[in-house]
Parts: structure tokens; C-alpha cells; sequence
């Protein structure tokens, strides 16, 4: 089953669709992470702000109080040195608050450098993949009986085209997109006949946000769509609206207006 299309969405009763909903969200301090922290909340969620600068996580904190007269929470961690119990802790934190979480949008990531394998430095290597991968496995797994506890729990990936198919000097970064991508869909098949809880992947592509910039310099930030441009397709995953789809990775530029 595919994902609606971009006029069959823009027609779903999407306002207020994630009223009361609790949202963790990774990177949460800029960029992708930003735009869904103040777009969740704007719909009426309760969002967990997740990521490694605090001062970021201060400001995304007071943008969605002052504009949604709500108060998010925030846990600042570096993703690379996250660890099971760490992880385990943040879950049992959420329970205490809320009591379930309904959805968890790992978004965080490193691009680390863009050089050959043959030239990759081993421990950058194993930063990108802690940060991008490891971090995500470990989150998912203390927070899937949160997420099992909620009426409709969504996990949603971040990926990315390099993450579908190899290119040259993508390094770390390209290998764990593809992992993030055999990840969602293990989950997706373990899940989705045994539970309410429905599992994607997003591809958001070129998308004007500090990673892309230091990806692809000599580019145009004006070219390129910005994050909140992408919300309405996060929000319809997140959404019960959703409930009828699970293990599809799609490519968020499909859903942008012309």
C-alpha cells in the first residue's frame, strides 16, 4: 500500500491530528528536528526535545512556548556517547511524565567527512555510526514499550538517497543511512502484525539545513526547499491517519507543492 499522494494529503483533516499525542524527537535543536518540534506542537503534541546543544534546545524551548503556551522537555545528549542505560533512563522518564510515548522521530545524524574508505578515519567512523545508527537502535528498544503502550505508536527514520545506493566517498554516513534502512524495515516486519505501532523512513533530501550546507557548499540555499516545507508528510506519519501504512522509506520532495 503507498503512501497518499501530495493532493490526497493536502485533502486529510490534518489540524489538531497529533492534539495530545507525546513526540520524542532527536536533533531536535535545529534544523529538520526544529521545524517537527514546533510543527508537532502547534498541532497539539507534547514534544521531547533530544540533542546535543543545549543552548539549541533552549531556543527551539522558548519559540514553542511562546507560540503554543506549551512546555516541551528537554533532554541534552550527545548521541555518540549515548549507551543503553542512558537511553533506558531517558524511557523511564517519559513513562513517569506521560505514560506512553506516541511517537519517536529519530532524526539526529552526523555527516562526518566525505573522503574514500581507504582514507576514512576509524574513530570518526565509529563516531558517525554511534550517532547515526547505534543511537537509534538503543532508543528504539527502550522506548518500544512506550510506544506499545500508545493507541497508534509511530517510529520514524531519517534516511537519505545515499542510503539506497553506493557513492563514492559518502563514507560512514552512506553505510549507516543503509543500515538505518534495513533497520525500518526489520522493525516494520516485526511490528506491524504484532502491534499498533507503525514504522517509516523519511528521505528528505536536498532541504536547507546546516548538514546540507556543509555537504554541498558552493550550493544555493535559496534552491532548496526549507524543513518546514516538509511538515506535512512528517505530520501525516505521525498522525492516526497513518494507521494504514507501514515499512514504506519515501522521498519528502515527492510531497512538496509545485
Amino acid at each position: 500500500m503507498h503512501i497518499p499522494t501530495l493532493a490526497e494529503l493536502q485533502s486529510l483533516p490534518l489540524t489538531d491530528a497529533l492534539k495530545g499525542k507525546v513526540i520524542l524527537i532527536t536533533g531536535a535543536g535545529d534544523g529538520l528536528g526544529k521545524a517537527a518540534a514546533l510543527d508537532f506542537s502547534a498541532q497539539g503534541a507534547d514534544v521531547i526535545l533530544l540533542g546535543r546543544n543545549q543552548a539549541k534546545l533552549e531556543a527551539t524551548y522558548d519559540e514553542i512556548e511562546a507560540l503554543n503556551q506549551s512546555r516541551p522537555i528537554i533532554f541534552p545528549y550527545d548521541l555518540n556517547t549515548l549507551i543503553p542505560d542512558v537511553a533506558r533512563e531517558m524511557a523511564f522518564a517519559i513513562e513517569q511524565e506521560f505514560g506512553r510515548l506516541d511517537g519517536l522521530l529519530l532524526n539526529a545524524a552526523a555527516l562526518g567527512s566525505k573522503m574514500s574508505i581507504a582514507q576514512y578515519p576509524e574513530q570518526q567512523w565509529l563516531d558517525v555510526i554511534n550517532t547515526n545508527l547505534n543511537s537509534s537502535f538503543y532508543l528504539t528498544k527502550a522506548m518500544l514499550p512506550l510506544l506499545e503502550a500508545s493507541s497508534a505508536g509511530r517510529l520514524v527514520f531519517t534516511t537519505s538517497s545515499v542510503g539506497r545506493q553506493g557513492r563514492a566517498y559518502w563514507g560512514a554516513y552512506g553505510v549507516s543511512k543503509f543500515a538505518t534502512e534495513g533497520l525500518m524495515q526489520t522493525l516494520a516486519a516485526e511490528l506491524g502484525a504484532t502491534s499498533a505501532i507503525r514504522t517509516f523512513a523519511i528521505n528528505p533530501g536536498a532541504t536547507r539545513t546546516a548538514m546540507r550546507a556543509s555537504a554541498y557548499p558552493g550550493e544555493d540555499p535559496e534552491s532548496v526547499p526549507t524543513a518546514a516545507a516538509h511538515m506535512p508528510l512528517y505530520r501525516f506519519l505521525m498522525s492516526d491517519a497513518a494507521s494504514a501504512y507501514n515499512g514504506q522509506s519515501i522521498n519528502a520532495h515527492t510531497y512538496l507543492a509545485d
